[in-house]
């Protein structure tokens, strides 16, 4: 055996890669952030994009929060409780939480980071490996993503354009309840859809989940983007069902501060709460200039949010008349959060937003925009629809739909 024979062996072990989870595998990619390299080259050649892909609203933070930051005085940056400052936990209580009508404590409220730690922190400590979830369809890509890290099965109720996502009747949630279902999950106001559930509605699934002893988490994160006169209703104001219900919550949208990191959950069933804190505990703290932030939020005067929702309604307005302007595009009237979905003349949709960011330019701007496929379990659903974050001016939105048209007609005629 030569030297280079009797070392073969080695050398081809060292070359070896191990292998990744299952559940890495598993776990979807964004859309989003699949065409996010495509918009990155595109905005460092100088091309304006056009963000309509993603709920970053450009809506100046209260100025209650700028000052809490400013005035934030530290000679080392501690760790807070687990649970989070006591008072946040407090002004969440007293200033908003009591104020629509929940019936709450201190110790029924944990501090995450951000929502997407709360609704994670809650599917691990209301599931084992092998239950499921019943979802509405179509639905925020990350429940599926959060769900597969927990070996969680995600069960979707179908909701279809053509009747504007409206909620279906209870049977289509008996027929797929099973006895691993352990909790349904709903977003309200919807993130993709803009639906906004009624009273009726949300009493409706309540009664589903008492019945088949399943809890009801309830991601509110839009909450104060409703744009209708009838009063929001939480399931935390269900009666009877307080030991079901599990509220999941964040503050930016509310107060546009996504990069503060901070949500939060609540519940009554002491339970949830006591295992949820010791997830918490196992991450030491949520970030605390995001708390300090969100306790000046707290302070905002309710015009802030009256000012926000009248520009959102305008915003919302401008966005589906002139969709449903476009040939062939159909989007549904939206009632809450400032998305919306809307059906395009093409046939594959991802295609068509990445071929807007590397192909298609008018005066050196373009448009980006989220293929909805991914917010569907049902096979085969939404490859032609995308999904459009209202969240710029009306003269901004307005530039962007233009491109948007005449990109449709370019794609179309190649």
């Amino acid at each position: 055996m030569g030297f280079f024979e009797s070392y073969l062996p080695a050398f081809v072990i060292r070359l070896t890669m191990p292998d990744i989870s299952a559940k890495a595998i598993k776990v979807p990619s964004s859309a989003i952030r699949r065409l996010s390299p495509y918009s990155d080259r595109a905005e460092r050649e100088g091309i304006k994009v056009y963000h309509l892909n993603i709920g970053s609203p450009d809506i100046d933070s209260p100025e209650t929060v700028k000052q809490a930051v400013r005035n934030f005085d530290f000679k080392h940056l501690e760790y807070s409780n687990s649970a989070g400052i006591y008072e946040l936990r407090e002004a969440m209580l007293e200033k908003y939480y009591k104020r629509l009508g929940m019936d709450l404590t201190i110790d029924d409220i944990l501090i995450t980071t951000a929502g997407s730690e709360a609704l994670a922190f809650t599917v691990e400590t209301v599931c084992n490996p092998g239950d499921e979830i019943i979802v509405i369809e179509p639905f925020y890509t990350n429940y599926y993503s959060i769900a597969c890290q927990y070996g969680v099965d995600v069960i979707a109720v179908p909701t279809v354009i053509e009747n504007d996502f409206r909620l279906p009747g209870i049977d289509a949630f008996e027929a797929v309840v099973t006895p691993r279902t352990k909790a349904m999950l709903i977003c309200n106001p919807a993130n993709p859809a803009g639906t906004l559930y009624s009273k009726e509605d949300i009493l409706q699934m309540g009664d589903f989940c008492k019945r088949h002893d399943l809890f009801l988490i309830s991601d509110e994160v839009y909450r104060e983007f409703c744009y209708t006169e009838d009063p929001y209703y939480s399931v935390m104001n269900i009666p009877g069902l307080e030991e079901n219900t599990i509220l999941v919550d964040s503050v930016s949208k509310r107060y546009n501060l996504c990069g503060a990191r901070i949500g939060a959950i609540a519940t009554k069933n002491k339970a949830v709460i006591d295992a949820i804190t010791k997830f918490a505990q196992a991450r030491l703290c949520p970030p605390v200039l995001g708390q300090i932030a969100t306790i000046g939020a707290l302070e905002a005067p309710v015009s802030y949010f009256e000012s926000v929702r009248r520009e959102y309604i305008k915003r919302r307005d401008f966005a589906i008349s002139t969709l449903n302007s476009i040939p062939g595009v159909y989007s549904p009237m939206t009632y809450g959060a400032f998305y919306t979905i809307a059906s395009l003349p093409v046939e594959d949709a991802e295609d068509f937003a990445k071929w807007m960011l590397t192909d298609f330019r008018i005066n050196g701007e373009t448009v980006m925009i989220t293929p909805a496929a991914s917010f569907y379990r049902t096979e085969g659903v939404g490859a032609n629809q995308v999904r459009i974050a209202y969240v710029l001016e009306v003269p901004e939105l307005k530039k962007a739909f233009h491109i948007l048209e005449e990109g449709l007609k370019a794609y179309n005629s190649r």
